[in-house]
This record gives C-alpha cells, sequence and structure tokens, in this order.
C-alpha cells in the first residue's frame, strides 16, 4: 500500500515538473518572437500546460473522491499532448522574428496539423475509450456536421492548392473583390464597393477561379468606341495611340492596342485593348481611356456618330461652339499680334483651328517639334521647364504660347499642360506665311514683340541654370524666321 502510495506520489510530482517547466520554456520562447500568430498559439500552449499542472496538483493533493481524481490523471496526458502538438507545430513552421505567415503553412494547416499529432497521441494514451467512440462518434458527426466538414476540407485543400493568397484580386462565383481572410468554413472577399462577401469554401471549390494578380499583375482591359466611316481607320488608330501615350495609370512596355471589330449601321466600332496594374482601378482607367479618345476625337475632327434609325444626312459637327468674329476678338488681345490690320487677323483667324484638351494632359511638350503657335479661349494652362521645379507662367483667357515654333520652327522651349479643360485657337505658320506675304513690314513688328518675350524664358532658365545663356538679337531672330518662313 505505501509502496503505491509512494509510485503515485512521484508520477504526480514529476507531471508537476514536467507541466511547470513547460509552462516557463513556453513562456520564453513567447517573448523571444515577433511573430503575432507564434505569440498567440504558444499562449494558448502555456494555458494547457498550466492546466496540466493544477489538474496534477488537484488529483494527487486535492480533496476529490478518487474516481475523479482517477478520471482526472486518465484525461489530464491529453492536455499535455494538445499542448506539446502546439508548440511543436509553431516553433518549427513559423518565422521567428517576422510577422508573416509561411507561404505554405497558412493557418489552416497549421491547425489540420496540430488535430493530426494530436489525434495520434490521444489514440496512444487512451486507446480503449477511443476506439470504442470512434465509430459513434464518426457516424453523429457526419449527419450533423457534413455542410460543414465539406467546407473544412475544400478550405484546408484551397490553402494547399494556393489558388490564390490573401490580397489577391480575384472572381469568385461571379464576384469580384480582393481576398480578405480564408478560414476554416469559408472565404472571404472585399468588394470594390467596400462590402465583404462570404463564400463557403465548398462553393469556392466548385466554382471556376479567375485570379488577377498572377501569374503577372498586369490586367487587360477592354474599352470600345465609335468612329464615322469617313476617316480612315489608319487616322483613327494613330490618334488613339498618341492619346494613351501619357497615360500614368496603363503599363508602360506594353503598347495599347486598337482593333476593328464591327462595321455597324452608323460608325466603325474600334477596340482598345489596354494594360493596367491595378486591378481595383478598372473602372477609372476605363474612364480615362474614354475621356482620352473624346478629347483626341474633338481636336482631329473625328466625328462618334449619333445612333439613327432612319437614313439621313448627317453633317459633322463643328470641333467647337465658336465662330470667326469672337476669335478676331480673341487675337486682338493676343501682345504680338497688337500690331496686325483687322484684316490681317481676319485671315488668321480663316486659317486656325479650334481645339479642346482636358484637364491634367500635355498640350505642348518641351523638346517636341513645333511649327504653330497657341491661344487660350477658355480654361488655364501650367508652363514648366524640365529638370526644375515649380511653375514657370501659368495662361489664361487670352494668354498665348509657341510663338518662336510659329515663326522659327524652333522645338518646343516648355512643356505646357492643361490646368483645366482647355479651349485653343491654334495658328500654324503656313497661315502666318500668307498674311507676312502680303505685307512684309508685319515681320519686323511681330518679332520685336517676340523676341522681348523669348529673352525673358532665356533669362529665367539661365538663372534656374546658375549660369549664363546667350541671348539671341532681334536681328539674328529676324533672320531665322525669314529663312524658316522662305522669305
Amino acid at each position: 500500500m505505501s509502496a503505491s502510495f509512494g509510485i503515485g506520489t512521484l508520477v504526480a510530482a514529476t507531471s508537476i515538473i514536467v507541466g511547470v517547466s513547460l509552462l516557463l520554456v513556453t513562456l520564453a520562447l513567447r517573448g523571444a518572437s515577433a511573430n503575432r500568430l507564434v505569440r498567440s498559439r504558444l499562449l494558448t500552449s502555456c494555458l494547457l500546460f498550466g492546466a496540466y499542472a493544477i489538474a496534477a496538483v488537484l488529483a494527487a493533493y486535492g480533496p476529490l473522491p478518487p474516481e475523479v481524481a482517477q478520471q482526472i490523471r486518465s484525461f489530464n496526458p491529453l492536455l499535455l499532448a494538445f499542448g506539446l502538438s502546439t508548440l511543436v507545430v509553431v516553433v518549427t513552421i513559423n518565422p521567428w522574428r517576422e510577422d508573416r505567415l509561411p507561404d505554405r503553412f497558412p493557418t489552416i494547416v497549421q491547425d489540420a496539423i496540430v488535430i493530426a499529432l494530436f489525434a495520434i497521441v490521444a489514440t496512444l494514451f487512451m486507446q480503449e475509450k477511443v476506439l470504442a467512440t470512434t465509430a459513434v462518434g464518426a457516424v453523429v458527426i457526419g449527419f450533423a456536421l457534413q455542410d460543414t466538414l465539406g467546407n473544412l476540407f475544400s478550405g484546408l485543400a484551397i490553402q494547399i492548392e494556393k489558388p490564390f493568397r490573401v490580397g489577391h484580386w480575384v472572381t469568385i462565383a461571379g464576384t469580384d473583390g480582393l481576398v480578405s481572410e480564408v478560414t476554416w468554413r469559408a472565404t472571404k472577399i472585399r468588394t470594390k464597393a467596400g462590402n465583404f462577401v462570404i463564400v463557403p469554401n465548398s462553393v469556392v471549390a466548385k466554382e471556376t477561379i479567375t485570379n488577377y494578380s498572377e501569374p503577372t499583375q498586369d490586367t487587360r482591359l477592354e474599352v470600345e468606341v465609335g468612329a464615322s466611316y469617313d476617316t480612315p481607320p489608319n487616322e483613327v488608330k494613330a490618334v488613339i495611340a498618341h492619346a494613351l501615350r501619357d497615360e500614368a495609370m496603363l503599363v508602360r512596355d506594353r503598347e495599347p492596342e486598337i482593333l476593328i471589330v464591327d462595321f455597324a449601321s452608323s460608325a466603325i466600332t474600334y477596340r482598345v485593348r489596354v494594360w493596367t496594374t491595378d486591378f481595383a482601378a478598372d473602372m477609372r482607367v476605363r474612364d480615362r481611356v474614354r475621356s482620352h479618345i473624346y478629347y483626341a476625337f474633338r481636336r482631329h475632327g473625328i466625328n462618334i456618330p449619333y445612333p439613327i434609325q432612319v437614313q439621313i444626312e448627317q453633317e459633322p459637327p463643328a470641333a467647337l461652339s465658336d465662330d470667326d468674329s469672337a476669335r478676331a476678338r480673341l487675337l486682338d488681345r493676343v501682345e504680338i499680334l497688337t500690331s496686325l490690320t483687322e484684316e490681317q487677323r481676319a485671315q488668321l483667324v480663316a486659317s486656325s483651328r479650334a481645339l479642346l484638351y482636358e484637364a491634367g494632359q500635355v498640350i505642348v511638350r518641351e523638346g517636341d517639334p513645333g511649327g504653330s503657335m497657341f491661344v487660350l479661349r477658355r480654361g488655364e494652362a501650367s508652363v514648366t521647364l524640365a529638370n526644375t521645379d515649380g511653375e514657370l507662367a501659368r495662361h489664361r483667357e487670352g494668354g498665348f504660347f509657341g510663338e518662336m515654333s510659329l515663326l522659327t520652327g524652333d522645338a518646343r522651349s516648355a512643356t505646357v499642360t492643361a490646368v483645366t479643360d482647355c479651349e485653343l485657337i491654334e495658328i500654324a505658320s503656313e497661315a502666318f506665311r500668307r498674311v507676312v506675304l502680303a505685307d512684309a513690314a508685319v515681320l519686323d513688328r511681330v518679332t520685336a514683340a517676340v523676341a522681348t518675350r523669348r529673352a525673358e524664358i532665356d533669362q529665367h532658365r539661365a538663372t534656374r541654370a546658375a549660369g549664363s545663356a546667350a541671348i539671341e538679337t532681334p536681328q539674328t531672330l529676324v533672320a531665322r524666321v525669314r529663312r524658316f518662313l522662305r522669305l
């Protein structure tokens, strides 16, 4: 009797020492890790080891009936087994110094490994009881939790096969969204509207999944637009390609594809294919593409026909709601053209064309070839120089730029960008040449005004560069203008 009592006391003391030792080791490991999942799972192991030690104390020294103490001693190893299984899986699989999950072992897979290890240990320690209850338990659980188990195993398969990951944009069950979490039961998707859609894992396993984030983040979007039969297709394609070249939301190393997809009843239908890396912004990308195409068509006189039901003679609309008298009044305010007569300005007006640029679009770019000047009829435009900070000037109604390109054919000396939607009048060098041919004295008056304006820009550029620049004299400028206009 005393021998049995001594062995029981020794076993109880050993259990207490083991539980307390594992508790202290686990606490130390938890304090050394920067991974939140590791810290959370080790806290669970700490609670289990603490419960194991307390149960051992109660079973050996507590005022409990012998039958209860025996039951505690029988089930107490399961606490130790579950705590050790959790400890081993967490310590061997997860990174310690990084707050992230391993790619191949998300929480669902780790939980499955812990449960499998625990089941093996439980079978070894409590073989008779486990085998006796397995058949009945399997039947009851199978009927009661068939949907839950289906979701569970589907979620486990999803995490192993990795058709998508948290943070990927996908389409599942007809819903576009960002994968936010994959649990045992369901996959949580956050839509572009900011709502959560909970899709059971069993449904995910059966549905076709489209992943927009793999193998690359490049996503192709399509926009269709109709253009008049009067404009040759190659011209339309060139205008669209040029309109999209500076759009920041498009992938730079993939050129847009512009294809004819239909000869419709009132228009030729073009499909524009572009690439973006931001699937979440697909609606904004399409908006930008459509806006660029609209403004470009307006500038180049390409008509987007209205749908028609009957055969009628359709006149293409004017590029802008403008008239010659309004343009003439606008040119009266242009400093370098004030020396022209009304008849001469009328000649320029007759040869000019109206253009429309959208806010944020580059009107002229520094270094590009030029042969025309612009007068701002409505809106605001910003002037900037390459490799300099800040704005050089801002043009408003009546402002003008590009006069050096008009007179000499020089490349654009600055970049001008539309701040708001801008209506402009463009005067080409050939139109100005016809005016000068009729009155040679015009050349001296205009170039004198232009020389003064050019000197101011050159001086500003020299100041920014902290150096000196050679200022062109009016006489030299006149000679260059004569050569360019073939006078």
